[in-house]
């Protein structure tokens, strides 16, 4: 059997491309673990079914009107529309399902990590974080900051690097800062304040 004949190369272009947009979308909006791309083939075959299960009637009554004679462009397009933004589409719409109050008390949250989670909002915080030997760090995490997600190891970059005081509050800004980076392995817990508090 060579899958390099038309007729395979078709089948394996329709039916694992649209899952693979789904997964990648998938990834990109809910960070966790990357999988190797051949254990994803069944998935991708899957949300791809999926994608055009979605789309059956509207596929059904393209593919019985004279769409592909009268406008091919238009024909073209539309399986353009159904293989690459569909399941993008679809993964927008999962991703709100999941996030509804219904789903959030009865299913898992889609996010992994409560470090994603917040981090993912991107609010602007005054970060506190106390280290593992005691010390205690903290800054400005805003527009400008960073932080890692997953699956990546917690690493936080924070604009601008604070004294704090003996108090624990923020007294002034470093001299000369350019920021400060935290390694999570470092990290014994992170405090957030609301910024202008």
């Amino acid at each position: 059997m060579n899958i390099w004949e038309i007729d395979k190369l078709f089948l394996f272009i329709m039916f694992v491309i649209p899952g693979f947009v789904s997964l990648k979308a998938y990834e990109l909006m809910f960070p966790s673990q990357i999988k190797d791309s051949s254990k994803q083939i069944i998935d991708a075959v899957t949300y791809s079914c999926i994608n055009y299960a979605f789309l059956f009637f509207i596929i059904l009554k393209v593919e019985n009107s004279l769409l592909k004679v009268v406008h091919e462009n238009f024909y073209l397009l539309f399986y353009f529309f159904v293989m690459f933004i569909s399941p993008i589409l679809i993964v927008f719409f999962w991703k709100w399902v999941r996030q509804t109050d219904f789903a959030l008390k009865n299913a898992p949250h889609p996010t992994l990590k409560p470090w994603d989670f917040v981090f993912m909002q991107r609010k602007p915080y005054w970060v506190k974080v106390t280290l593992k030997d005691g010390n205690v760090v903290g800054g400005i995490y805003s527009g400008k900051s960073f932080v890692s997600s997953s699956p990546a190891k917690e690493q936080l970059y924070l604009e601008e690097s604070w004294i704090i005081n003996d108090k624990g509050g923020f007294e002034r800004a470093k001299n000369n800062s350019a920021g400060i980076i935290i390694i999570s392995d470092e990290i014994l817990y992170v405090e957030l304040r609301k910024y202008g508090e």
